[in-house]
């Protein structure tokens, strides 16, 4: 005897509004999610927008910055709480 599974059936009282209900029989992966796999967003202020247009004027300023600040005044990057060592008690 062969296992199929059963159609699933909808709660009699769905919690979502029927113009929620999407047909996602079309749907398909994005094509442009590679591409900003190691993308960071930040949010600038406006006026800070009005000045720096593009992302390679603000990155060309903040390189800059990081040029000029002394290795000793940087912080080194922050370790991932996994890796940190535990005292033992």
């Amino acid at each position: 005897m062969k296992n199929t599974p059963s159609p699933r059936r909808r709660p009699v009282e769905s919690e979502m509004r029927p113009e929620y209900d999407l047909d996602w029989s079309k749907a398909r992966p994005n094509p442009y999610a590679a591409r900003l796999k190691d993308t960071i967003a930040v949010v600038l202020a406006p006026d800070v927008a009005q000045v720096f247009q593009t992302s390679d004027s603000v990155n060309t300023l903040l390189r800059s910055v990081i040029a000029a600040v002394p290795k000793q005044g940087r912080r080194p990057p922050a370790k991932p709480k996994a890796q940190l060592s535990r005292k033992a008690g």
